[in-house]
């Protein structure tokens, strides 16, 4: 295949290494969340489309935050695309890049509409469509499908392609993934824990710094 692209998604990814995945049950504590991931350094979030009242989760952390503008560095991404009126939806409640869990309509309408995706991937067939159709990198989901021995095998045949594992990434994980050429790590649970249901913000500040320790820079 040819070289990837290099995009603006693609170079974030790759600098900061780490991308935190917010859903909730609770609009009002993912909000707190998002808010506490900020504060600590984390600058790439993916609200899932899936949680509580999602749309108005991204609508009112894009404002507190200044997303896009540059005001605060963060980047917030509307994540669990599916259809093409959830990218339409997720670009006006103020999300600057897509993430989907495979490929379809939600890929192609964003592409459309001129947003960076990390698009789902987990077959050599799957990854080969969705860098064809122009995704900004592959996120390899689930990850927990193959681990990190099944990301090694398919950079054999796609040492161009970035892969962004997600799904079963833990904290124990994110230090063999990087250094098997991943060149980001999603991480949802694990990191987040109960904090977007109302859950422990100080637990999730303590294992933020953690995650940002473990992904570091290069």
């Amino acid at each position: 295949m040819r070289p990837h692209p290099t995009t603006p998604l693609l170079d974030l990814l790759r600098s900061r290494r780490l991308l935190a995945i917010v859903r909730g049950s609770d609009p009002d504590a993912a909000l707190r969340a998002i808010e506490v991931l900020a504060e600590e350094g984390v600058t790439m979030m993916e609200v899932s489309l899936s949680g509580a009242d999602a749309l108005t989760v991204v609508r009112k952390a894009a404002a507190a935050l200044g997303t896009g503008t540059g005001g605060s560095g963060v980047h917030l991404g509307a994540g669990t695309v599916l259809t093409a009126r959830d990218a339409t939806a997720a670009r006006d409640a103020g999300a600057t890049f897509i993430v989907t869990p495979g490929l379809g309509a939600g890929m192609t309408e964003a592409i459309r509409l001129g947003l960076p995706v990390l698009a789902g991937a987990l077959t050599p067939t799957e990854v080969i469509a969705a860098v064809e159709q122009g995704a900004a990198a592959v996120k390899l989901f689930p990850a927990s499908a193959g681990g990190v021995p099944y990301l090694r095998a398919l950079r054999d045949p796609f040492p161009a392609v970035p892969f962004v594992p997600v799904g079963g990434v833990g904290l124990d994980s994110v230090q063999e993934y990087l250094e098997a050429g991943a060149v980001a790590v999603g991480l949802g649970s694990p990191l987040l824990g109960d904090a977007a249901n109302g859950g422990d913000l100080g637990e999730l500040r303590r294992r933020v710094r953690t995650a940002l320790d473990l992904a570091g820079p290069r």
